[in-house]
């Protein structure tokens, strides 16, 4: 009797004892096991934080989880970037959505406190958007070589967003391959960028799709490209830079790329556990319709392909800002 009850207490804490280390097991592999953090690194109402709120929505659903939206601008992005590089206990649920601010940043900032691309997991490219090289409706110039030979001949100017801006350096990187005469014009945003532009008092600028689309369609800007490597289905009539086959133009392909990011400690787990919800939310109609109305595609590249992008950028923005003297 002795042994039939030591046979089935020994039975009973081997089964414990495998329950106990399948739910250890099972915990250690459930995330997120707190808040997940998107951490948006420009100031509220901006593409980069209209479409991390929309993410972190849809990915709330996904994951089952609170996702919330934090602001932390400063320097280009690189202020919230070096903080997430930094790591710490609120690494293991903090996600970036990083833009072309992370790879430029890279470039004009030579103090940088992290190395843009080994610090990082790169998770998922979410959505590319052209820029468009656009000209008031009252410019003088209806073709890009039109305007690239007149400005091989005088000065013209370029306005931007703000030194370091995806308009900035696309800006730069015209002005280099072509060997024009032009001259950046900085603003405080977009915003007030676009008034001296529709006014004439810029020759030009590269402008996110979404910023100039509507001003396009009305007939108060004049689009002469988009910089994507494809014609947008937004304006098929528009060739792309590339296209034009002269002035080393066949060189220029630049977008607006928004992903997420995480620290280099994130976890297997969360990135399985990301991987799976990102692929929910780039599915759902609501993701696919916020991406059309800014013009934008989806983005196609994750984790290792998304790496190699990144590294790719840094180096040629470095090329860039180097030509252009630009350093912050």
């Amino acid at each position: 009797m002795k042994n039939i009850v030591k046979a089935a207490c020994l039975a009973a804490c081997s089964s414990s004892l495998v329950l106990g280390v399948s739910l250890s097991t099972a915990s250690a592999n459930e995330w997120p096991t707190d808040d997940v953090r998107l951490v948006v690194p420009y100031a509220p109402g901006g593409t980069t934080d209209v479409l991390s709120r929309r993410v972190a929505d849809l990915l709330q659903d996904e994951l089952g989880a609170n996702v919330i939206v934090e602001n932390r601008p400063g320097a280009g992005s690189t202020v919230a970037t070096a903080r997430l590089a930094r790591g710490g206990r609120d690494a293991s649920h903090t996600i970036l959505m990083a833009s072309p601010g992370h790879t430029i940043g890279a470039a004009i900032y030579p103090d940088l406190t992290y190395d843009p691309v080994e610090d990082f997991v790169f998770l998922q490219n979410l959505i590319d958007i052209p820029n468009v090289m656009v000209v008031p409706a009252s410019s003088p110039y209806d073709s890009v070589e039109a305007f690239i030979e007149a400005a091989r001949e005088q000065n013209m100017t370029f306005s931007h967003s703000g030194v370091g801006s995806s308009i900035h350096m696309s800006g730069e990187l015209f002005k280099t391959l072509t060997e024009t005469n032009l001259t950046a014009v900085p603003f405080a945003g977009s915003g007030a960028a676009l008034p001296a532009l529709l006014g004439g008092d810029v020759d030009v600028s590269f402008e996110n799709m979404p910023t100039v689309l509507s001003h396009i369609r009305s007939g108060d800007l004049r689009a002469l490209a988009v910089t994507s490597a494809e014609r947008s289905e937004h304006l098929p009539d528009v060739p792309t830079l590339a296209e034009i086959g002269e002035y080393n133009l066949d060189q220029f392909v630049t977008t607006a790329w928004f992903g997420l990011i995480a620290h280099e400690s994130f976890s297997q787990a969360a990135q399985d556990a990301m991987h799976e919800a990102l692929g929910g939310v780039m599915q759902r109609e609501e993701f696919l319709n916020f991406a059309n109305q800014l013009g934008a595609e989806p983005g196609q590249v994750a984790d290792e392909e998304f790496k190699q992008f990144i590294a790719q950028e840094v180096e040629r923005w470095q090329e860039v800002a180097e030509q252009a003297g630009i350093s912050q």
